[in-house]
């Protein structure tokens, strides 16, 4: 009974927990408008291609945490840079890569996302080690980043924003195909791929 108890109210919490994550989530779509519904599109990528790596349904869990929170940093960017619609300056571009290190500094105190943390922390690094901030590289980049990143600029690129026209498709295939080994990792790529391949995505 007591046991009973104690895990419906642990359901409870984490229900809670969940639901003030979409209100963050939502609260940073209205702000910027361009990213309305790439964050629910991402998770839902996110998911399929780790899904399809057989990760365990606890790490499920994590990970769509993960993907919702991506971009919870950027509630540290002005608005004049946030919604600027021509180029960044290099400076302007310096406080958008700031945005994993307020995520940390964000999110870090808080117990039951500490394994959440590790996409919106890692998502801009890249395989060959030279994405940010840490600059880490290969399987040092925590797999539920290295799989986010693949759904984040698959998103990004098939999207109509004030900086670029959403590429068509095949482009974006293309590109994905280059950037293996380089950007992303090549085994994410190739799961990828396939469920392309197959129609699920």
């Amino acid at each position: 009974e007591l046991e009973d108890r104690v895990r419906a109210r642990t359901w409870e919490l984490a229900e809670a927990y969940d639901t003030t994550l979409e209100g963050w989530a939502r609260a940073l779509e209205l702000r910027d408008k361009e990213t309305e519904g790439h964050s629910r599109r991402v998770t839902e990528i996110t998911l399929k291609i780790a899904y399809a790596m057989n990760i365990s349904e606890e790490d499920l869990e994590h990970i769509r945490r993960g993907a919702i929170l991506h971009d919870i940093g950027k509630m540290s960017i002005p608005d004049e840079i946030l919604h600027k619609p021509g180029k960044l300056t290099n400076e302007e571009r310096e406080i958008i890569k700031e945005h994993p290190d307020t995520a940390y500094k964000l999110l870090s105190p808080i117990p039951f996302l500490k394994k959440a943390l590790e996409i919106p922390y890692s998502h801009h690094e890249k395989w060959d080690g030279t994405g940010y901030p840490q600059g880490l590289k290969g399987n040092d980049i925590p797999l539920a980043a290295r799989i986010f990143a693949v759904a984040d600029v698959w998103d990004a690129l098939g999207s109509n924003r004030s900086y670029n026209q959403a590429w068509p498709r095949e482009k974006i295939i293309e590109y994905f195909v280059e950037e293996s080994g380089k950007h992303f990792d090549p085994v994410i790529i190739n799961i990828f791929l396939r469920l392309i391949e197959k129609g699920e995505i």
